[in-house]
């Protein structure tokens, strides 16, 4: 089975502002086994994340769903907070161009809609529950007309469990079937409760 870094500063060189992060971040390291039935994927990555003081379990833990849901060997992770230009998570081809652009979160309409110009698939993952479906209710109307845009929302329970997992090292098994996620750890499992909204 091929292994994957997906780790911070993958296949791009650091700058003074990534290196003043790393200096502030955590670093989790995640040996992540994904068996995804829906497409045929079977790999294990051995993921580096660097999590800032102000990003919360409960984010870095759906920036991990969001890579299992997609995993391939040219997934990566980008700086964990949305102020920058980058998304949460990008595939990039061999020429440097964006594949794949993941949002996790509640990202400003307009960053979704300018991802949408430049890359041929966005995905965005919600999870802030209530706030999560008042801020759809209130961007629906502007995001439903972005063809390459799927919105997919994670149920609040699911994250929060998800959460609990959370340690400097983790090692985790995600199964994926009928679009839906399980995941294994040495504690037991936990289901992952996913809805399609676009």
């Amino acid at each position: 089975m091929p292994t994957g870094s997906g780790g911070i500063g993958h296949g791009r060189i650091l700058s003074r502002g990534d290196v003043a992060m790393a200096i502030k971040a955590t670093v989790f390291k995640v040996d992540l086994q994904v068996a995804d039935l829906d497409r045929n994927y079977y790999a294990t990555h051995k993921l580096t994340l660097a999590r800032e003081s102000s990003e919360t379990d409960e984010r870095m833990m759906a920036r991990i769903l969001a890579f299992a849901l997609n995993a391939d060997e040219a997934l990566a992770f980008t700086s964990a907070m949305s102020e920058t230009e980058e998304p949460s998570l990008w595939k990039k081809d061999l020429a440097g161009r964006i594949e794949l652009w993941i949002e996790v979160g509640l990202p400003d309409s307009k960053r979704l809609k300018k991802a949408a110009g430049r890359t041929g698939l966005v995905l965005l993952y919600l999870y802030h529950g209530r706030q999560a479906q008042l801020w759809w209710e209130q961007n629906r109307g502007e995001l439903e007309g972005i063809r390459n845009l799927s919105v997919v929302e994670v149920a609040p329970a699911s994250v929060k469990a998800l959460a609990d997992l959370a340690e400097k090292t983790m090692d985790l098994q995600c199964t994926i079937q009928d679009g839906q996620a399980i995941f294994a750890h040495d504690g037991g499992m936990v289901e992952v409760e996913l809805r399609q909204v676009l």
